[in-house]
């Protein structure tokens, strides 16, 4: 008895203790102190466990990150083994930059004012990329000249498009890349455009091309799901910006793209029952990355040459370099995101994929401009395509960072390095360069990100937990656990990255890196139905991703070959704010590179 005593005594003292005499409001730390403008000497990308979830696995995870053991024990665990806390030891002096955007300098040009005729009359007459041996992907350029020729109209295109549409579903594995469409508005669409190219009237090179919007992104008169089971009930009343001024220029769209739920991952392994998993064109056993994944595997597979996708975290950039096309994240605010519900919304921009660079351009110029109904796109300044068709890259000087660009797989990093040499011997200019403390940015961009969704998806939390997916379950329990300090410790990391491009750019014209560390992850066959939670591929698959996202900058991934075992591999360039135009010059030159272009095992020729 006297023991048992002793024992409750004891604990009864120790939670006294800790109730109400220990303080645990902060803990003492050695702190890191930064100095204003001046960056650590340091290149640290710190590899995170391999720890994959599916099946069961998953289950029991998703569902203990959300007790009190989860949130006080677990989280805290798993963010100490991958360093997302790190920032919280550190002083940096900067304030804090809570929006990239940038105020445009050296264009004397007003806000808004480029005549967008004339650009795109530029671009159009541009050489298309050099035809290879055997496959090729189409064009917006083949489109166009098929319908000015005679050939093939619109209604014609459309009626292939919406039976290609029903067999990519009927298929043993569905492809699952445009999942909501309605065949009578397709047709209406295109047999407008039919009626203009045969009254010589087209209102743009976009007229009669096929495109497929994102889920994110709301247009009439479907349902702005976003990638859930449980949102867009009732179907869309207001076209987004980007879905008008499609409209206006006369595309036809053709619905919907599939997405990972809420934008949250970067595979594309969505199981819930309106969406299912996307696949990969070139390997249906592969994922075919996210978030945009329907909008990557839609222009992959031929269904349409255009797919308009939103880019947090590489959400653009990831499907197209894992299915082998074309992907534009332009300066944060260039187009505008109305009402397209950016959840990260200080890291996201909405922007095309293609299977051209040619075709990025041509839909850039569409689709950017100021709006009056998003604030972060009115003061850009106007659009400046001129030099993108020079015969050569005189005086370009890229730079590269190679303890940073040689940070992935050996096949990704050869095929990489053989397209930097490429564009110098065209007169390229190559300068080392040192991107500073880019572990703290990517640290910052993860807090950054995940604070945005956490807070714009709070009544989903809360009300629809039960309906959402468990690797989503996951990653916002991951979120819970981020603080308002986090998230200003964040912005003032930004603050610093900012500064620091801005240096480097003063010495080159664009920075160049792989655009994945590895080719397309592999699914297996427990995510088809439970789905999966793989925090060491998320996070090494956006490692090139994230610098252009947190700081506002354009990024343009282009394909350069292909692994061993046939997925594709792409590059990346970045460049500075509002300078889209040098990362075109130089994409057109990088798509002369690669030898061939592989077919995709699932394809379909719509001319």
């Amino acid at each position: 008895m006297e023991m048992e005593l002793l024992v409750c005594v004891a604990l009864a003292a120790a939670l006294f203790y800790l109730a109400l005499l220990h303080r645990c409001t902060g803990r003492r730390t050695v702190p890191l102190h930064r100095e204003p403008g001046k960056a650590a000497a340091h290149y640290g990308v710190k590899d995170t466990p391999s720890i994959r979830l599916s099946g069961l696995a998953l289950r029991v995870a998703a569902h203990l990150v959300n007790t009190v053991f989860g949130q006080f024990v677990l989280v805290p665990l798993l963010m100490r083994m991958v360093n997302l806390h790190s920032l919280r030891d550190v002083v940096i002096p900067e304030s804090p930059t809570f929006i990239p955007v940038v105020d445009p300098k050296g264009s004397d040009d007003p806000p808004g004012q480029d005549n967008k005729e004339t650009i795109l009359n530029d671009l159009m007459q541009l050489s298309d990329a050099e035809e290879k041996p055997g496959f090729n992907f189409r064009t917006i350029s083949d489109f166009v000249q098929g319908y000015k020729s005679g050939r093939i109209t619109p209604t014609q295109v459309a009626e292939n498009v919406i039976r290609a549409l029903e067999d990519s579903d009927g298929r043993d594995i569905p492809l699952r890349a445009v999942v909501q469409y309605q065949p009578n508005l397709i047709m209406k669409m295109a047999e407008a455009s039919t009626a203009r190219y045969a009254a010589n009237a087209p209102l743009s090179p976009l007229d009669g091309i096929p495109v497929c919007i994102k889920e994110e992104t709301q247009v009439v008169p479907y349902h702005h799901r976003m990638g859930t089971m449980y949102r867009g009930e009732e179907q869309a009343t207001e076209d987004a910006t980007v879905a008008r001024k499609l409209r206006e220029a006369g595309a036809v769209i053709i619905g919907m793209s599939n997405m990972h739920e809420l934008g949250l991952g970067v595979t594309g392994c969505n199981v819930n029952r309106y969406h299912g998993i996307c696949r990969n064109p070139y390997s249906p056993q592969h994922f075919t990355g996210g978030s945009s994944s329907g909008s990557g595997a839609a222009v992959a597979a031929g269904l349409c040459p255009l797919a308009i996708g939103s880019d947090g975290g590489g959400s653009v950039r990831i499907p197209a370099s894992f299915c082998g096309i074309v992907g534009l994240k332009g300066t944060f605010g260039r187009i505008s995101c109305y009402k397209a519900i950016p959840l990260c919304f200080s890291n996201v921009s909405l922007g095309p994929i293609c299977t051209s660079v040619k075709d990025a351009a041509i839909a850039h110029a569409i689709l950017s401009g100021p709006d009056p109904n998003c604030s972060y796109s009115i003061h850009q300044p106007s659009l400046n395509l001129d030099n993108v068709g020079n015969p050569d890259l005189e005086n370009i000087k890229f730079g590269i960072d190679w303890k940073f660009f040689t940070d992935c797989d050996p096949e990704v990093l050869e095929v990489c390095q053989q397209a930097v040499y490429h564009l110098s011997g065209l007169g390229g200019i190559m300068v080392d360069v040192t991107i500073p403390e880019l572990e703290e940015v990517q640290i910052a961009h993860f807090i950054s990100i995940l604070c945005e969704v956490r807070e714009a998806a709070n009544m989903d939390f809360n009300n629809h937990y039960h309906n959402m997916n468990l690797d989503t379950r996951i990653t916002l329990a991951m979120a819970s656990t981020f603080t308002s300090s986090d998230y200003i410790q964040a912005g003032r990391q930004r603050s610093r990255a900012m500064k620091f491009l801005e240096d480097i750019f003063k010495e080159v014209h664009c920075l160049i890196t792989p655009a994945i560390p590895s080719t397309a992850p592999l699914s297996k066959s427990s995510d088809c139905s439970v789905g999966c939670s793989d925090l060491h591929t998320l996070l090494s698959t956006i490692r090139y991703m994230q610098l252009a996202n947190f700081t506002g900058i354009p990024a343009l991934v282009v394909p350069v070959g292909y692994s061993s075992s046939g997925l594709p591999i792409n590059l990346q360039i970045m460049s500075k704010w509002w300078d889209e135009a040098t990362l075109f010059r130089v994409g057109l030159k990088v798509e002369q590179f690669r030898a061939e272009t592989k077919k995709p095992q699932i394809y379909y020729d719509l001319l």
